[in-house]
Parts: C-alpha cells; structure tokens; sequence
C-alpha cells in the first residue's frame, strides 16, 4: 500500500489544487507525494511542497484519513490529509517536479462538484466551514477511475 499525504492550502474561501487532465477527465489533486524510507510524513510532504511548488509550509494536523482502493490496477493508497500554511514563498509548478497542468485555486464551495483526487470534496468543504470536524476514515470512492 502507498502512502501519500497531501495538504490543504487555504487563502480565503479558496482551496489550492493542482490540474491534470486525465483522457477525458479533468482532476484536481491536493498537493503533495510520497513519503521517502525513513521520513515522517510531515516531513515528506513539506518536501513534496517545496520541490513541486517552490514554498515552505508549517505543516498542522492531520485533518482527513482514508484509503483508495483501485481494484482494475491492484493498487491501494492511504491517504493522510494535513491543514498546512505557506511560511515562505509564491506558489509556481515546478515541471521537473510535477506533471499538473496548472495551479487552480478552487472556490471551497465548488469541492463537493469537481473531480478530486483522493475524491474527499465534501469532507474538506466540511473542515474548511468547521475546523473542529473530524476527518473521513474509511476507504474513499474514486468513481472517475472506473470504466
């Protein structure tokens, strides 16, 4: 199973996401990465942050738990989504870093209709209105993924 934490990047009521474009599917994907052997998550994902968009965060809590489980590629990940802030830096696509097409800085209230990745809209909206929510745990549907 991977691993993959991921931050929620708040600047007002909008939400920074990275764009791929997937065929025929546009999908929006909370920064982040992969954990290297030895390294905390945290610690992971304010590298991730730093190579792929060129900022340093604080990263807080842990907000959102879950896994994707893709039956048709045998894979699975657990993802851990964390409330960060940007301590240094203008986010820009670092392209030897990254594959997004672009940084979108999603309205909070449009989560719950776009294709995410992990798909989580609602639960983010959810803690963006009420910092106290707790997180999903449970394994997240990915509908787009399916044939």
């Amino acid at each position: 199973m991977n691993v993959r934490p991921s931050a929620i990047l708040l600047d007002n009521d909008k939400i920074l996401t990275l764009r791929y474009q997937y065929g025929e599917k546009e999908v929006f994907a909370l920064p982040g990465g992969n954990p290297d052997p030895g390294e905390s998550l945290s610690d992971a994902l304010a590298r991730e942050l730093m190579e792929e968009l060129g900022v340093e965060v604080a990263v807080g809590k842990m907000v959102s738990c879950g896994e994707v489980i893709w039956q048709e590629l045998q894979k699975e990940t657990l993802h851990m989504i964390f409330n960060a802030n940007i301590t240094k830096g203008i986010p820009a696509l670092d392209p030897a870093h990254t594959t997004a097409l672009e940084i979108v800085w999603l309205p909070i209230s449009e989560l719950p209709s776009r294709h995410l990745y992990p798909n989580v809209g609602p639960q983010i909206a959810a803690f963006c209105m009420d910092s106290l929510h707790s997180g999903h745990i449970g394994v997240i549907d990915q509908p787009y993924l399916r044939s």
